[in-house]
């Protein structure tokens, strides 16, 4: 028994979710849905499309609440309260003007805000919130016990108005009820995505966006992942395959596995012709692949034949590798708080890799992700240098920035 039982704790999960991913591939393998085709990939389709059998364990139910107020209690007040009644993330601001911003930053689930506020006050903030972010429910509290300030607050089309001091209860009851419908709202008028993520070797797509495509699951969003060779260089290429099987599985995601030579891919007309007849069946909104600043030459010639053979997509975007050089400059900024343990997860699956690979660490994959939310925020940053965007490049609740 080791002397620290945290340290005992972590390995014996470790290998829990190690056993996890060995489970799902025995059982993918059993039912038969690894389907050969003629150019020696495989191809696996989950059982339902889009959806992730795993869905439950990839959401993030956390309620964010933006509160803004003046008054530094009360606004404590209502923090405190909302995280340890609800589990709720809360975020404060003092002023209207302040909010509006911080609406755009963090996407609440809820607004609360005061009335009597220097600057923008709190009907001119729900007014200014209505016409920016019309799904998003704001609550109103003030002081003033008046039919006149409920009507002003109800005519400006507040969701809910509460009266100082707050009851607690209630303020749960109407904050979690408000969530609900917000997400609803959203859900309904949110386009779903189609999500293409091109990788030269099993396991570059989970270290380059692992967290964005789990926030992609969570939000419902159709997920391909296209991987051009088997990774024979890097270990056994079945067991490999099996381990992308795995990985997919955990996302809800279709794989096309193709089995072009490690190390001798081309950027040129075959790997392109390859991806276009992926992009041709699939038709997606939005493509993820290597940067062209990277010293690993497949990586280099992926991102290459991608952006030529996804040349009609709207949104095209560019993650970085381990092998990424200082020339890589990404401009956006994409949040995974809440998807980090997720991307560890999938990458966990790769355990072939996992003894001579330290990039594959915990260590290794979380220090990048705090060291870019210097720029997006939060604790946890996927970095993207964008090609072009037309598209949302994840689910509603998460955050994502432009450089600058």
């Amino acid at each position: 028994m080791p002397r620290h039982p945290s340290l005992f704790l972590c390995v014996a999960s470790r290998a829990v979710r190690r056993r996890a991913c060995a489970t799902i591939v025995r059982n993918l393998l059993a039912l038969s849905r690894v389907l050969p085709v003629a150019n020696a990939s495989v191809v696996y389709r989950p059982q339902r499309s889009g959806i992730s059998p795993r869905r439950a364990e990839l959401s993030v139910d956390a309620i964010r609440v933006l509160v803004v107020d003046d008054d530094q209690d009360v606004s404590l007040l209502v923090k405190t309260v909302l995280e340890r009644r609800a589990g709720c993330v809360v975020d404060l601001a003092p002023d209207g003007l302040v909010a509006v911003e911080k609406v755009a930053e963090i996407r609440p689930d809820v607004v609360i805000t005061d009335i009597e506020m220097p600057g923008l006050n709190g009907l001119e903030l729900l007014a200014e919130l209505r016409r920016k972010v019309p799904a998003v429910p704001v609550v109103v509290m003030t002081a003033h016990v008046s039919v006149e300030y409920a009507v002003s607050a109800l005519r400006a089309q507040a969701d809910e108005f509460l009266t100082k001091p707050l009851d607690n209860a209630r303020l749960v009851e109407v904050v979690r009820n408000l969530a609900e419908e917000g997400r609803r709202r959203r859900e309904e008028g949110r386009r779903k995505e189609i999500v293409l993520a091109v990788g030269a070797h099993p396991d570059d797509v989970e270290i380059g966006v692992g967290g964005v495509l789990a926030a992609h699951a969570a939000a419902g969003d159709e997920i391909t992942i296209l991987t051009l060779s088997r990774g024979a260089r890097g270990g056994d290429a079945n067991s490999r395959q099996n381990e992308s099987l795995a990985a997919a599985e955990l996302i809800g995601a279709r794989l096309f596995l193709k089995d072009l030579v490690d190390t001798e891919i081309s950027g040129g007309g075959s790997t392109v012709r390859l991806i276009e007849e992926v992009v041709e069946q699939i038709q997606p909104t939005i493509v993820y692949t290597h940067s062209a600043h990277d010293r690993h030459q497949d990586h280099r010639a992926v991102s290459e034949a991608t952006i030529a053979a996804t040349r009609r997509v709207g949104t095209v975007a560019c993650y970085q590798s381990p092998s990424a050089t200082i020339d890589f400059r990404p401009t956006r900024f994409v949040r995974i708080d809440g998807y980090i343990d997720q991307k560890l997860r999938l990458l966990e699956c790769f355990g072939s890799q996992t003894a001579s690979r330290d990039y594959l660490e915990p260590d290794f994959v979380t220090a990048p992700a705090r060291y870019w939310s210097r720029f997006g925020g939060g604790s946890a940053v996927e970095p993207l240098e964008v090609v072009r965007e037309t598209a949302e490049f994840i689910g509603a609740h998460e955050l994502t920035r432009k450089e600058g």
